[in-house]
């Protein structure tokens, strides 16, 4: 997949899996049955059981403060059932972090005059 066309696919094919694994995996930790997790995600059955796997959306790698963030989520998620506010808020938080730009470095041309992490 290295040299995608459009920096948003960067996100759509890394970044969101990612924080989705991510999730899945803080709600299993925080009792939530395989289920309850794709009912709350809106994800099939078999793609949280894949991500609980960490068979798919490994190849972006947190940080142990954006780790914190994620956990924080999960719980929002769990409390509130606001799944598409907490993934905003997570890729929002993750563009600041600087990661985003290594990526789109990694797998696509950077746009001229990007300015995504500024």
């Amino acid at each position: 997949m290295a040299n995608l066309m459009f920096h948003q696919e960067v996100e759509v094919w890394y970044v969101l899996p990612a924080l989705k694994r991510a999730i899945a995996i803080k709600m299993k930790d925080l009792g939530l049955k395989q289920n309850e997790i794709a009912k709350r995600l809106n994800l099939a059955k078999s793609s949280v059981s894949q991500y609980l796997k960490n068979k798919r959306a490994s190849k972006v790698k947190f940080n142990s403060d954006f780790e914190k963030e994620i956990t924080k989520s999960a719980s929002n998620i769990i409390k509130k059932d606001n799944f598409m506010q907490e993934i905003e808020n997570l890729c929002r938080k993750f563009k600041k972090t600087g990661c985003l730009c290594e990526l789109h470095k990694k797998y696509c041309q950077m746009p001229a005059g990007c300015s995504e992490c500024t």
